[in-house]
């Protein structure tokens, strides 16, 4: 039996990951990460730096956020607590699906993680009350490195839920410039 369900998305390196769960009156028991299993499922290894935490509000949104080389990083998210939409953006120049976009519902109930490897912008909205999201980083976060692309580009066209207004954004992702005149990966 495997402890570790790996779904591809329609940008086939962003990936969902689906720890197995184990319930019972008591509660539920998930081994949220092991490097092993993690390392087999995508098929090389990942080495983790860095774990954040962040707590917003409805319609809260944060992104879209990527940092490049030398300090690109890959992140494993996920929310413990609510629900959010998450949205990665393939920032590679060079990809064929440079500019197209995947988003999951990830829930402290259905305790999807999405895996977002270095060369994609990520993002999220909260759509429950609160919610408190988690995430391990490939890289230390480099201010110097960091990009940044705006949330409602029309060109990327990402179809946010509607979470009852309009979102709340911090002045940098207000700012963000849009993917035609944003930082990228090659």
């Amino acid at each position: 039996m495997s402890l570790l369900k790996i779904t591809p998305t329609a940008l086939p390196e962003v990936l969902i990951v689906e720890p197995k769960v184990f319930g019972d009156a008591r509660g539920f028991f998930t081994e949220s990460w092991n490097e092993q299993r993690f390392n087999e499922a995508v098929g090389y290894e990942v080495r983790f730096v860095q774990d954040n935490h962040s707590r917003s509000a409805r319609g809260v949104l944060r992104g879209l956020h990527f940092q490049l080389p030398p300090h690109a990083q890959g992140k494993l998210v996920r929310c413990v607590a609510g629900s959010v939409f998450d949205v990665a953006v393939d920032m590679r120049k060079s990809s064929p699906n440079f500019g197209r976009w995947e988003g999951v519902e990830l829930s402290a109930e259905n305790q999807r993680q999405l895996w977002i490897p270095p060369g994609f912008a990520h993002g999220f909205v909260v759509i429950s009350e609160t919610a408190d999201f988690l995430y391990k980083t490939t890289d230390y976060y480099a201010p110097q490195a960091e990009g940044c692309v705006r949330w409602d580009d029309p060109t990327i066209g990402i179809q946010w839920p509607d979470f009852g207004g309009a979102p709340t954004l911090a002045d940098k992702d207000a700012k963000a410039p849009l993917l035609a005149d944003a930082r990228h990966f090659e």
